[in-house]
């Protein structure tokens, strides 16, 4: 895969995992260079399994997933993933320096790029107040770090390849208070001038997506702007409403 310009297309996908069930249904959409997509919908409904057909982890049963129009099938797995940041809700990070977790995608970084990236992940400041500052070493899993620290570390990692495509499922969910703020913030830049596909619980996380997606058994239920599906009342709107309800009563309680 040639250096990517960043736009992805669904062709009339169809995906099952076995003939007999099928995930995905017709889906089509076009995300332009620069473009957040955000997929919502309830759980099962192809939200990952869509962003699972981007990464290759599996091939379409119908239709095509083009990148910079050229259909992902064509190119090498190796040289398409090496293009894409991926923030997931659970990162692996594994047992070695905090250096090492952050250049996992990138070996050759140099110190100076390594910290740059964390940096800008909101990161460094408590990278240099541990006892081996970058040099530290990190047990299983990342241990002792928090789940918002790791999610930095993730960001750090996804920064360093600088992806002109980038994914975030469920990104800010189980984040403690405590590093929440900063997530946000690093994640709010790493977003910029990427096109990023973005699977979310919390509607308020994607109000500025340049579309919003609404997957429910396999298909595209609606699409549109935040504000646009608002207006439309539908199934987004019920949802959104939903959830602002419910967290104006956890506030004041």
């Amino acid at each position: 895969m040639p250096s990517l310009q960043g736009e992805v297309v669904f062709e009339h996908v169809s995906f099952g995992y076995t003939p007999e069930k099928i995930i995905l249904q017709d889906i089509n959409l076009r995300a332009k260079p620069g473009q957040m997509i955000a997929l919502v919908g309830p759980t099962g409904a192809g939200k990952s399994t869509i962003i699972n057909l981007i990464l290759r982890f599996y091939d379409v049963s119908a239709g095509a997933v083009k990148i910079d129009g050229r259909d992902v099938r064509s190119v090498t797995q190796a040289s398409l993933r090496r293009q894409i940041g991926i923030v997931l809700q659970d990162n692996l990070l594994f047992g070695g320096t905090v250096a090492e977790n952050i250049a996992f995608g990138a070996p050759q970084a140099s110190h100076a790029q390594i910290e740059a990236a964390a940096q800008a992940a909101n990161m460094h400041e408590f990278i240099t107040s541990l006892p081996q500052g970058y040099s530290t070493q990190l047990g299983e899993r990342g241990a002792p770090l928090s789940q918002g620290q790791r999610q930095l570390i993730s960001i750090a990692r996804a920064l360093l390849i600088n992806p002109k495509i980038l994914i975030l499922d469920e990104a800010t969910s189980n984040i403690d208070t405590r590093t929440e703020a900063l997530v946000q913030d690093a994640i709010a830049g790493l977003l910029q001038r990427r096109t990023s596909f973005v699977i979310a619980h919390r509607l308020s996380t994607v109000t500025t997506a340049d579309q919003v997606l609404v997957i429910q058994e396999g298909k595209i239920a609606e699409a549109g702007t935040h504000s646009s599906l608002i207006e439309q009342g539908g199934i987004y709107a019920n949802l959104y409403a939903l959830q602002l309800a419910t967290s104006q009563n956890s506030k004041e309680q």
